[in-house]
């Protein structure tokens, strides 16, 4: 395996997802490997740029966001996307902080319910 080029399916193990996300991806314009006949090669920034989607996926990001917020750099550099990270975590922590509301007071209602019946039960 070479340092700095993935093939395909290293590509697929290194970042343990399918060859159907790997080709997804590629397809919306989040990776575009070099290619050599019908073989794909993943270099460094391809790399790097996976390790970010992978990254904002983990924190909930749309794939459209994260497309968006990789392009800043390819047009605006460095500055200009830190500064649009910083607005997007801002906004996807206020949906977060919104969900686990909602999430304690499905719980709370949840365990109110389980101990009116048991009680019930008696």
């Amino acid at each position: 395996m070479s340092e700095t080029r993935l093939s395909f399916k290293e590509m697929c193990a290194k970042f343990d997802v399918t060859p159907r996300t790997l080709r997804y991806y590629e397809y919306i314009e989040l990776l575009s490997p070099e290619k050599e006949g019908r073989s794909r090669f993943y270099g460094p920034k391809e790399l790097a740029r996976m390790t970010l989607i992978l990254r904002g996926r983990r924190f909930g990001f749309a794939l459209e966001d994260i497309r968006q917020w990789l392009l800043i750099y390819e047009h605006e550099g460095t500055e200009a996307q830190m500064r649009e990270w910083i607005a997007l975590a801002d906004r996807q922590m206020g949906e977060l902080r919104e969900q686990k509301k909602q999430l304690e007071e499905t719980m709370e209602e949840l365990q109110a319910l389980r101990d009116e019946t048991q009680e019930t039960l008696g």
